[in-house]
């Protein structure tokens, strides 16, 4: 589990690094709103929770995930939204204590899954590696909303480097969601890390590219910014529908962000 193990210790300093911001928050900044609409800090924090108890679920209890994934299939446009809404509906301190006791359960039980483990999950069925993945990048976009909302800067990290290649990995399922066929070559993806190291993806002499700043491009396959407010470019015209596409997370098609001034 040596992989698996590696992605837990990066979650682990994630959560870490969005607890001790909204640990320190008053009850109006838990209030404020976010990028995503209808949304405050309180919801943001709340899927989380949500999320990690789901992803618990699926690796502890794969029927009583089967239920969920039921449920979420009667209300498929709002079943996020509603599970956000609970949570949120809690006090702070009892929301921080249910979502720091699930992301520490969550982690206890996929550090001790068996190696070759397959875990069902809304999209493909994961393993112990990949479902750390996923949370790390959940927990890091969501992240970023809260830090938008509360006007703070944070210093991107080597920890990019796992969304970043979950979003190159979901490139064909954000493709398949829309009901378009995946391109048929591999693209070569180039990235330049928050230290100055390029992060490359796929074959070197690919006809169709994609290059630029990692935290873009991650920020880009979360969703939380427009692609012309980036420094991400293609080359190849499936390379740049990607662009316009691209989602690291599993579920619908997500709507996006608007350009800045628009």
């Amino acid at each position: 589990m040596s992989d698996a193990n590696a992605v837990l210790d990066d979650l682990r300093a994630e959560g870490e690094e969005l607890d001790r911001l909204v640990g320190a928050l008053s009850p109006g900044d838990w209030a404020r709103e976010t990028a995503a609409p209808g949304w405050r800090i309180a919801h943001q924090i709340a899927h989380l929770a949500w999320t990690d108890r789901a992803a618990l679920l699926a690796v502890t209890d794969a029927e009583a995930f089967a239920a969920e994934v039921e449920k979420a299939a009667v209300s498929p446009d709002t079943f996020v939204d509603e599970g956000a809404e609970a949570g949120a509906r809690l006090e702070p301190d009892e929301l921080l204590r249910r979502w720091r006791d699930g992301r520490a359960r969550l982690r206890d039980a996929l550090s001790a899954a068996p190696p070759r483990a397959r875990f069902p999950w809304y999209g493909p069925p994961m393993s112990a590696a990949s479902m750390a993945t996923g949370r790390l990048m959940e927990t890091w976009a969501h992240g970023q909303d809260v830090w938008d909302a509360l006007g703070r800067t944070r210093e991107p990290t080597d920890r990019l480097r796992h969304v970043a290649r979950i979003g190159v990995r979901a490139r064909d399922f954000a493709f398949a969601v829309r009901g378009l066929a995946a391109p048929a070559e591999e693209f070569r993806v180039e990235l330049t890390g928050p230290g100055g190291g390029l992060w490359t993806y796929g074959p070197e002499d690919a006809a169709q590219r994609v290059t630029g700043p990692a935290l873009d491009f991650c920020l880009l396959v979360t969703q939380r910014i427009h692609r012309y407010d980036t420094a991400v470019r293609a080359q190849g015209p499936d390379a740049d529908r990607w662009l316009d596409i691209a989602q690291a997370f599993a579920g619908p098609a997500g709507p996006g962000r608007a350009p800045k001034g628009a």
